[in-house]
């Protein structure tokens, strides 16, 4: 198949792949929901049994530790992490308990995550499992809502099932024992799914203007100048490690950052000549930023993300970009990710 034909599975169909290397972090005890909002971004005490959000673990100067799902089970915290952050998170939960009737526990050996995107991902799932539409009450996978979870069997064992939007489609993870992981995504295949390249899932997620932590966020990065404030902040919430930066940005400096990270279509570029991680952006003589991802679209050409200056952060400004070939033109783009979860 064709990285179109690929592109076509992930807007039509139901797409086989992951983003990113992802691991999971078990948080249990009675105190893990209070233990986590002193932390975190988001507001995780308002969770309840079957939801999850999204959230970031800053330092106290207000830059990113890393970025997380956080999904409530009603018996524990999942926490669904970048993997190669995995056991330094949890080093450093464990460094914050102390009282607390609180549990962390690495899962990275033990449980997988299969992904899923495109709109019948979550018809392929219950079909794959078995799952009649509005069984024990609840809502087809399909028609689930972001963050929406619940658990599930298959063949017997356990499974859950999370709805998690990332490339600008309804986006599904099911996460299983390692075990039987395979059994699963053969299941998922006969149930119509499609394993997809990881270059058509770059394209869309950078289409989509969707971060990745480790690549496009790091531990220089402050929420607001990667624009994920929408999704990953409460500003109702109480005290979190790092607020004092946040709500002095956002109060006092009307949410105003020195960069903002921004979607960029490439004029002319092609794969021989795609700017690589880190090309700077320029305006006349000005350096005014760099790219974080680029790839292919299949419908757009080449496309990047990356951080500009403020004064070009809006759509519709022109700058250009270093790649192999030369300085290429360069149209700053709304980037499309929902505000919301």
């Amino acid at each position: 198949m064709t990285l179109q034909a690929h592109d076509g599975v992930i807007r039509t169909g139901a797409a086989l792949g992951a983003i990113a290397p992802r691991r999971q972090i078990a948080v249990a005890g009675k105190d893990r929901a209070s233990y986590l909002q002193g932390l975190l971004t988001n507001d995780i005490q308002a969770l309840t049994a079957g939801t999850g959000c999204y959230a970031a673990w800053l330092t106290p100067q207000g830059r990113m530790l890393t970025d997380m799902h956080v999904l409530e089970s009603g018996t524990m915290i999942l926490l669904d992490v970048p993997a190669e952050a995995t056991d330094a998170i949890v080093a450093r939960l464990d460094q914050f308990i102390f009282t607390e009737d609180v549990r962390v526990e690495s899962l990275a050996e033990s449980l997988g995550g299969v992904w899923l995107h495109g709109p019948l991902a979550g018809d392929v799932i219950g079909r794959a499992i078995g799952v009649s539409a509005g069984e024990g009450g609840r809502a087809t996978v399909g028609a689930w809502a972001n963050y929406q979870l619940a658990p599930f069997e298959f063949d017997g064992h356990p499974i859950t099932v999370v709805r998690i939007d990332q490339i600008g489609v309804p986006g599904y993870c099911v996460y299983v024992e390692r075990a039987h992981e395979p059994s699963l995504l053969t299941r998922l295949e006969t149930a119509g799914a499609v394993v997809v390249l990881p270059a058509a899932l770059e394209a869309a997620r950078i289409e989509a203007g969707y971060p990745l932590f480790g690549i496009d966020m790091t531990d220089d990065t402050i929420p607001l100048e990667a624009g994920i404030e929408d999704r990953a902040i409460s500003l109702s919430k109480g005290c979190y490690v790092g607020q004092e930066i946040i709500v002095r940005v956002l109060h006092r400096g009307h949410g105003r950052v020195a960069r903002k990270l921004v979607g960029l279509r490439i004029d002319g570029a092609h794969e021989d000549a795609a700017p690589l991680r880190g090309a700077r952006l320029h305006a006349g003589d000005r350096d005014v930023g760099a790219i974080t991802s680029a790839a292919i679209s299949p419908r757009l050409g080449m496309i990047a993300l990356g951080y500009v200056h403020r004064d070009f952060a809006t759509a519709g400004a022109h700058v250009e970009v270093d790649t192999p070939a030369g300085r290429a033109a360069a149209l700053v783009t709304e980037r499309l990710i929902p505000s919301t979860p």
